[in-house]
């Protein structure tokens, strides 16, 4: 067999931290959008060994653990190295290389960390991120966001976008081209070269390097406002279900995930705890909905439970969906958005009402900047809401001014691109709203919208 190309073209990732490990993840991929479904990657029809290392210092001179992986063809050769026997709170960097078929090749390194010891009391520094849309611009916003080398990046969804070129693309809304033939995602290779397309990103492979992702979904990881088993589109069950669980598997093979799919389901709900600090439990707000139910039974069950018994300073919720009340003023009167929250309201109800006080509630979805206060069905000040912009995917073109007019809890709006950076502390929790200038072009440069912190489960601003 012909040598291959080389193998590491859409970079390496960890995910998942714990006191004591975390996932390493990387996928072969020398072709990354070969047009042959039986050779995704442009990889042979066979498994391939994949050696990873893991050290204490960037030069891996001190390297703590070490092994191999099989890079199997039913997952697109991808690899997820589940990596224990660490210490906590501690920074690491891995990388893995290859031999045949490839010669000898070996990855970019990436830094990875810990999550601290469940005593700990040390801040823990964080980003958030969510809805970067390719076509729309370019990824600058995540080579900030890498700069910063947090302790943890959570991604709030829409990692890809399933949709293909429209026919007229509106202005500034095409601006890099999608893999061809630049077709709506619909089939497991169209799902595994959509995100093979945005793994060639530079600036996404650097933040995914940077520090480990807990990463969860929304919808367009597999198709616009689709609800548990329910296509948005009316087009029939069986065959959504089939387009969902493709979906799934490709989601699954470029994320450094613990957990694999298991039949048409990938469980993504979970708790990841930073010692006393934060409990930040990650939400899965798309695949259980039905009626009313936006979590499902069995999640939201774990989800009050963990509420009710947190021990942690701050208990945060890694969520997609405006959260938050928000009425949109109308010459009839107030409207809402049955897709969020608030299309849920007896649910979000029990979930306030579990948390009782201290919640953070970390969102996206809506491609804006967001401050909110919360409040229980009483009116007792429960928590806050923070609401993350888009890395590039355009905004409804709606204005901030009329929305905070009609709704008062929610405090602050700002529509540039860009994510979150945050600290939670045993003394506090703030949030830096981190905005680029522009995205339709690279280069663009990093300011602050707002600062924000939490002062008696209100938000208070810090900047002014």
């Amino acid at each position: 067999m012909a040598k291959l190309g080389y193998p590491f073209t859409l970079g390496v990732a960890s995910g998942e931290p714990a006191p004591d490990g975390v996932i390493l993840w990387t996928r072969l991929a020398p072709v990354p959008f070969d047009p042959d479904p039986a050779r995704p990657g442009g990889m042979p029809a066979r498994s391939v060994p994949v050696r990873w290392q893991v050290a204490e210092d960037p030069a891996f001179a001190r390297i703590v653990r070490q092994g191999t992986a099989s890079a199997a063809q039913a997952w697109a050769h991808s690899v997820h190295v589940r990596v224990d026997g660490l210490r906590p709170a501690t920074d690491y960097h891995y990388r893995f290389s290859v031999g045949a078929p490839f010669g000898a090749e070996t990855s970019p390194a990436g830094r990875t960390r810990t999550a601290p010891a469940r005593d700990s009391t040390a801040p823990v520094r964080f980003a958030v991120a969510s809805c970067q849309r390719y076509e729309h611009g370019h990824f600058t916003a995540h080579r900030h966001l890498a700069a910063e080398l947090p302790d943890v990046v959570f991604h709030l969804g829409d990692s890809i976008y399933e949709y293909g070129r429209p026919a007229v693309p509106k202005p500034g809304r095409y601006v890099r081209p999608l893999e061809p033939p630049e077709r709506e995602c619909l089939s497991l290779h169209d799902y595994r070269n959509r995100h093979a397309r945005y793994r060639t990103d530079a600036d996404l492979r650097a933040a995914h390097a940077a520090a480990p992702w807990v990463v969860t979904w929304d919808d367009h990881e597999v198709d616009d406002n689709y609800a548990g088993v329910r296509p948005a589109d009316g087009s029939p069950p069986a065959a959504f279900l089939r387009r969902r669980t493709a979906a799934y598997r490709a989601y699954y093979e470029h994320m450094p995930l613990r957990v694999r799919p298991v039949g048409e389901e990938l469980r993504m709900y979970r708790w990841r705890p930073y010692g006393g600090v934060a409990d930040f439990l990650v939400l899965d707000a798309r695949q259980y909905r039905a009626g009313a139910d936006m979590l499902g039974p069995a999640q939201e069950r774990w989800l009050l439970d963990r509420l009710r018994s947190a021990r942690a300073r701050w208990k945060v919720l890694v969520q997609p969906l405006f959260f938050a009340r928000r009425a949109f003023p109308g010459p009839l009167g107030p409207t809402f958005s049955t897709d969020a929250w608030d299309g849920f309201a007896e649910q979000r109800a029990r979930v306030l009402a579990a948390a009782g006080e201290r919640l953070v509630v970390l969102s996206g979805d809506v491609h804006n900047n967001w401050a909110c206060d919360l409040d229980d069905d009483a009116g007792r000040p429960v928590g806050v809401e923070f609401v993350g912009t888009a890395i590039t995917s355009a905004p409804s073109g709606a204005g901030g001014g009329p929305i905070l007019a009609a709704n008062p809890h929610i405090k602050f709006f700002d529509d540039h691109r860009g994510y979150l950076a945050g600290t939670a502390g045993p003394a506090g929790f703030e949030i830096a709203y981190r905005v680029v200038d522009f995205v339709d072009r690279p280069s663009g440069q990093l300011g602050t919208a707002a600062r924000f912190g939490v002062r008696e489960d209100r938000v208070v601003r810090l900047d002014v």
